[in-house]
């Protein structure tokens, strides 16, 4: 038998997207499993979470905006460091501020080359127009665990509530509507990708981010959820995808399982009530080779470059 295409090399199919008000002059950016970007429109300006993965990309973004408002965009809101979420914060010409965790500008110090070239490699389509990304994206203010921004009247709380998708997940919550934006903290019908996780925090951060319980949530990736009963199933969904990869590779450990054989395991365990998610196939060797270096006590996610990519593909998938 072949080995799979890498990652997603071969999806190239264009997706459908989706602009919706979730609240009062709050929207959701979707595109069917595609990374998902959230505006927050306040009294005299509006505020973006994620960037898309490239100026152009967030071009069509503000096309959007643009549609509903003429406030200017005056911040941007990493939730985390990957380039798929960060590499279009270029296109805000008019942001004054870029905003981050303490942790999130940490691990881009750390890593951030190593992650735009690795994931440019796995996923073309998302990086589309890559030749207008400047370099790196930088925030220019950071906090360490929580800040407000005003918009004119309007708060947005900013959060870094724990550990979970990254080391430096951050939501943006906005009281006077009860919204959510939990980046990839949250996925709707989206496998979660872990290849950076820390899956001993991330079920607790979780239950912090459920403690809002909010009316509306915008997941990092799936469509916008509207109604309590939809956001309380999609992060208990989140939780179960979490607690069965993690679960399954721990007892693999436990037995005294190679990386592959654990890999088998997982696969027998999830491929049944996850294999229709989106981009399932592209996470699973990643997650599951982060699962088994967590579990054997590997606490820091090892970085992602784009030989490494490869040639744990070739060891899972051949």
């Amino acid at each position: 038998m072949s080995t799979p295409a890498f990652a997603s090399v071969n999806d190239m199919a264009e997706k459908t997207i989706t602009f919706a008000e979730i609240g009062k002059d709050l929207y959701a950016f979707t595109a069917e499993g595609d990374p998902n970007t959230g505006v927050i429109i306040g009294d005299d300006g509006v505020l973006i979470v994620d960037a898309q993965a490239t100026p152009a990309m967030a071009r069509g973004v503000i096309e959007r905006v643009r549609s509903v408002t003429d406030k200017p965009i005056t911040h941007v809101l990493l939730s985390h460091y990957h380039a798929v979420r960060v590499l279009g914060a270029s296109a805000y010409t008019n942001a004054k501020m870029i905003l981050a965790s303490d942790a999130t500008r940490d691990l881009i110090v750390e890593r951030g080359e190593q992650d735009m070239a690795s994931e440019i490699g796995r996923f073309p389509r998302l990086f589309r127009g890559q030749e207008t990304i400047p370099g790196l994206t930088w925030p220019s203010v950071t906090f360490a665990t929580e800040m407000s921004v005003w918009l004119g009247k309007r708060e947005v709380r900013i959060r870094h509530l724990g550990r979970g998708h990254t080391a430096g997940d951050t939501i943006a919550w906005v009281p006077d509507a009860g919204v959510m934006f939990s980046g990839d903290l949250v996925e709707y019908k989206s496998a979660c990708y872990c290849g950076d996780a820390h899956f001993a925090d991330w079920p607790e951060t979780l239950t912090k981010l459920a403690a809002y319980d909010p009316v509306a949530l915008v997941p990092g990736r799936g469509d916008a959820l509207i109604g309590r009963e939809k956001v309380k199933a999609a992060i208990a969904g989140t939780t179960d995808f979490l607690q069965a990869l993690f679960g399954t590779v721990q007892q693999a450990v436990a037995r005294g399982d190679d990386l592959k054989t654990a890999y088998k395991a997982v696969r027998a365990a999830m491929d049944g009530p996850f294999g229709a998610y989106a981009i399932y196939e592209h996470c699973l060797p990643f997650n599951v080779s982060r699962a088994y270096d967590e579990a054997r006590g590997i606490a820091h996610p090892e970085i992602w470059t784009a030989e490494r990519d490869r040639a744990m593909w070739a060891a899972l998938q051949g």
